[in-house]
């Protein structure tokens, strides 16, 4: 695409308009330049609040698809990139699951996540090559993130995915972008244009963020990873995961520190299985068969033992 054909294309995203509030930014008192800022933050959480719909459609497709073994696949250049290897990353400590389970791809690979490479975004062939290394199939899920809806590594990695059968679900700040006229789902939550004019790693950005929160977690919710509010599939990797635990364990179940220390010490940190245990009066290995029996519903593995007991 020539310069001349870019700019004009990038005219006409709402992401890339000048913001008639903030003109004035640069003769402001930092305390206001703060408030213009905040004042247009406001603005994000309504805007997601419209694609919820579409957010549900993508989370229910998730769930689906890791209910049958497959994944959640992030992939984007820049900023969204980053955010979506972050929000990747997050899940094996929060919920337990392999790091294979969500994964985040981010033009020009790993070293893109310190250093800009935005050069990487440009080739479509390297969208579908990354997700050709990880061997994508029809049982995964594909999110193609893109603020400005045109990133042509987002496009080549969501045609690829239509090729090999995956849903393909794209999120983008811009209506009716390039990427949601191939994805299956669109998600485009119109945060309208910056503070700063196209630095979209501002409002875009932070509606990413909260679409990808929701993504993960309402999927986690849904194959059980959780337990009323409780993060009760929670890794105790460190000490302050260790203690995190312990208090999830008196939480949920209403018992003492020395009752959840004793159980997690039964079940190798197994926070679900330590509040089942702590609940039910189970030992271990029955309550390992019970949580399998529910399909790791700790809710429902509760429900059923109280009803055995009856």
């Amino acid at each position: 695409m020539s310069e001349q054909a870019l700019i004009s294309e990038l005219g006409r995203l709402v992401s890339e308009e000048r913001n008639p509030r903030t003109m004035d930014i640069d003769l402001l008192p930092t305390i206001d330049v703060l408030r213009k800022i905040n004042d247009e933050d406001k603005l994000v959480a309504h805007a997601v609040e419209k694609v919820m719909p579409e957010i549900a459609a993508a989370v229910d497709r998730t769930i689906a698809a890791f209910r049958q073994g497959g994944r959640l696949i992030y992939m984007g250049a820049g900023t969204s990139g980053r955010i979506g290897v972050l929000d990747a990353s997050e899940c094996p400590p929060t919920f337990s699951v392999p790091s294979t389970m969500v994964v985040g791809l981010i033009a020009g690979g790993y070293s893109a996540l310190l250093k800009a490479t935005e050069g990487a975004e440009d080739s479509q062939t390297k969208g579908a090559e990354a997700l050709a290394d990880i061997e994508l199939t029809s049982r995964d899920v594909v999110v193609g993130i893109a603020a400005s809806g045109r990133t042509p590594y987002v496009i080549g990695g969501l045609n690829y995915a239509k090729k090999v059968g995956a849903t393909a679900v794209a999120l983008s700040c811009n209506p009716q972008s390039a990427i949601a006229e191939i994805a299956e789902i669109a998600i485009s939550p119109v945060v309208g244009p910056e503070a700063l004019t196209g630095s979209t790693r501002m409002k875009s950005g932070t509606a990413e963020k909260l679409v990808l929160n929701m993504l993960t977690t309402a999927s986690m919710i849904g194959i059980g990873k959780t337990y009323e509010n409780l993060m009760v599939d929670l890794k105790a990797s460190n000490k302050k995961l260790v203690a995190r635990a312990a208090r999830i364990v008196m939480q949920a179940a209403e018992c003492t520190l020395e009752e959840a220390q004793t159980a997690l010490a039964q079940t190798d940190n197994d926070v679900k299985l330590a509040i089942l245990i702590v609940m039910t009066g189970m030992e271990p290995a029955a309550a390992r068969s019970a949580l399998d029996g529910s399909k790791g519903f700790l809710r429902q593995a509760i429900r059923d033992a109280k009803q055995a007991s009856i």
